[in-house]
């Protein structure tokens, strides 16, 4: 069957229709990694875009359910040169075919994402429209795709209650014989689960709240630390969030945030920001350490970032975008709190940044022992 990508600007790619075969009109991005399509897929950032990914070959692996980074698939498109068609790993539980149609999203192949990518690199992440109608008129659907915002996601992909992960060991014990090194709340604006996973496996106990928790409930808990996630859509549209999150800011505790988190911090504390042209998205983005000068290769999915001139004066910039010198952290001097844009729990990859999550546990360490 035939499908159609039509831009904002008047642009229209046919290729052929995979997944589903509903209509449907979101934000363009495209992600340049070469691998982990099915992380992709499954991380809430995600949500109110459509995914093009750079790379020519997708789905030779097939899909591993283990390997999800939330409880289902979220972009509203996914597009791509060449989907395999019948995919060979020892771990394969399906294909992507099965796996879009399951999640209702509509997606393309067959199209030039080449020449699809050098256009929203040169014009910008524009809106588009997947449809399979081959009778479309280009007069009547250009208005609706201008008109599309991303709104609403953070609410749309939070957890809806609370619930708590405890490391194996701990499981496996009594509640009166076992103890978490550290207590954390994380608050969901679109968590990926190895965000969880990371600090799991370090031996704390992670209580996940969703994202519109007031900062009273979650600090009645007594956490040892706070941790902020990453999520989709635009940091300013967070008004109520930004305004718990101050208050979790002035509470001493010590707090480590990630992309979206990153960013209502900043927000939080006085700064701003801005939408990138058209984004970081992949796992091959170069950020360097502005103190140790080491560059480490990162995971990023966004399309907004903190102004750095907008940084207060109690803090300052810890990390930069190698390629165009845009913001990647902050350090808060005068407050237990580290925040960063890129994904340093990864998954699939690269893990170079892996290391921030011990920094955090250094971080309550210190804060417990009063230094």
């Amino acid at each position: 069957m035939k499908a159609f990508l039509i831009l904002e600007d008047g642009t229209v790619f046919e290729g052929t229709s995979i997944g589903s075969t509903r209509e449907s009109i979101s934000e363009i991005v495209f992600n340049t990694s070469m691998t982990g399509y099915l992380e992709v897929l499954t991380d809430p950032s995600y949500a109110g875009q459509a995914v093009v990914m750079t790379y020519p070959l997708i789905g030779n692996y097939g899909i591993c359910y283990e390997d999800m980074e939330s409880e289902r698939a979220w972009p509203d498109g996914f597009i791509v040169r060449e989907l395999a068609d019948v995919p060979s790993n020892f771990r394969c539980e399906d294909t992507i075919q099965n796996f879009l149609v399951k999640y209702d999203i509509p997606g393309i192949c067959g199209i030039d994402t080449r020449a699809l990518t050098k256009r929203l690199r040169g014009k910008g992440v524009m809106n588009g429209m997947i449809t399979t109608d081959e009778s479309f008129n280009l007069d009547k659907i250009l208005p609706k795709i201008r008109e599309y915002q991303c709104k609403g996601v953070v609410r749309k992909v939070t957890c809806k209650e609370k619930y708590t992960m405890l490391p194996d060991e701990i499981q496996e014990k009594s509640e009166k014989d076992a103890s978490a090194v550290y207590k954390v709340a994380l608050l969901d604006l679109g968590a990926k689960r190895n965000i969880a996973r990371s600090l799991v496996k370090r031996g704390c106990k992670v209580t996940v709240y969703p994202a519109y928790t007031s900062a009273d409930e979650i600090l009645a808990s007594s956490p040892d630390g706070i941790m902020l996630s990453n999520g989709p859509g635009d940091p300013k549209e967070c008004v109520e969030i930004v305004h718990e999150i101050g208050k979790l800011a002035d509470s001493g505790i010590p707090i480590f945030a990630i992309c979206l988190g990153h960013q209502l911090m900043a927000l939080s504390q006085g700064g701003d920001t801005f939408k990138l042209k058209y984004g970081h998205r992949g796992g091959n983005h170069p950020v360097k350490d502005m103190i140790t000068g080491k560059v480490y290769i990162s995971s990023q999915n966004h399309g907004y970032a903190v102004d750095e001139t907008s940084i207060p004066q109690d803090a300052e910039p810890s990390f930069t975008n190698v390629n165009d010198r845009t913001n990647e952290g902050i350090r808060y001097l005068k407050k237990p709190i580290y925040t960063t844009q890129f994904h340093p729990e990864a998954c699939p990859g690269p893990k170079d940044s892996d290391f921030l999550f011990d920094r955090f546990m250094q971080m309550m360490a210190e804060n417990q022992s009063g230094n």
